[in-house]
């Protein structure tokens, strides 16, 4: 495990394997190197890219610099860019799906972003994402790290309350998620009211793959498709079978293909 220091001094641990062009995995809410997707990701991976996998400050060995902002993560990002030797490609799940864009949108030295079902629920813009983070921070603010997990699985991911209160009830997971339950105010915020901004993303110009799952909610199908078609050099694609939860085995060939694909991405006035 080694640390990179942030624009601010944020300490930010990482760890790499293989070999090859430097790609860069960006959790979603609540997950890390040690508890989510990017310890099945990066074996696979690694077969074909040098990669790069993190702690999201405020996240297992990473440090958390207050305030918080979401441009600050994006430093985080050109930090580890930096220790890459640059310039990198992204691959993003949920709400790390985009902060993988908003990087790229931001100029870093990025050269293809995969970003799988970024939450951009509120398609229509009938509100509730702003609530949705003043709600956490209010809670959060009483000490409530559980509180904040109920609310944001119950309230704002719309799991059964069964669910909610089986998680409960397996204390050695409850424990780690609660961990960092602070963090979730900073997702919210980086999904910018749950709403897609479609002038940002019309300057992302690099090629970009977003993708759902056949078998997700279907508002993120919707997210997804309405995503592609605001990112000028973007390319959508539904994986069979998958949910928000995607497998590993089912998500990586696509993004191998499109990482090491030379053939020019169709772009769009």
């Amino acid at each position: 495990m080694n640390h990179v220091r942030s624009s601010d001094g944020t300490r930010i641990a990482y760890e790499r394997f293989g070999s090859g062009p430097a790609v860069i995995v960006v959790d979603g809410a609540l997950c890390s190197r040690a508890f989510g997707p990017s310890s099945k990701l990066a074996p696979l991976l690694a077969k074909h890219f040098t990669v790069y996998t993190y702690d999201r400050r405020g996240r297992g060995q990473s440090g958390d610099t207050p305030p918080y902002s979401s441009s600050r993560e994006v430093e985080d990002i050109a930090a580890l860019i930096n220790v890459t030797g640059g310039p990198a490609s992204l691959l993003g799940l949920s709400s790390g799906g985009a902060l993988a864009l908003e990087a790229a949108a931001s100029g870093l030295r990025v050269t293809k972003v995969a970003a799988y079902e970024p939450p951009y629920v509120d398609v229509e813009g009938k509100g509730g994402g702003a609530t949705h983070e003043a709600q956490l921070t209010r809670i959060l603010g009483q000490g409530n790290r559980g509180g904040a997990l109920k609310y944001f699985m119950k309230d704002m991911i719309g799991a059964p309350a069964v669910m909610v209160a089986m998680m409960r009830l397996m204390p050695w997971i409850w424990r780690k998620l609660e961990a960092v339950a602070h963090t979730l105010p900073y997702d919210a915020a980086v999904m910018t009211e749950f709403r897609i901004p479609h002038a940002r993303f019309a300057s992302v110009g690099v090629p970009s793959l977003i993708m759902n799952g056949s078998k997700t909610d279907l508002r993120l199908r919707q997210a997804a498709r309405t995503l592609a078609g605001v990112i000028p050099c973007a390319i959508h694609r539904e994986l069979a079978g998958q949910t928000h939860n995607v497998k590993a085995g089912v998500l990586v060939p696509p993004v191998v293909e499109f990482f090491t694909s030379t053939a020019p991405q169709p772009a769009r006035s």
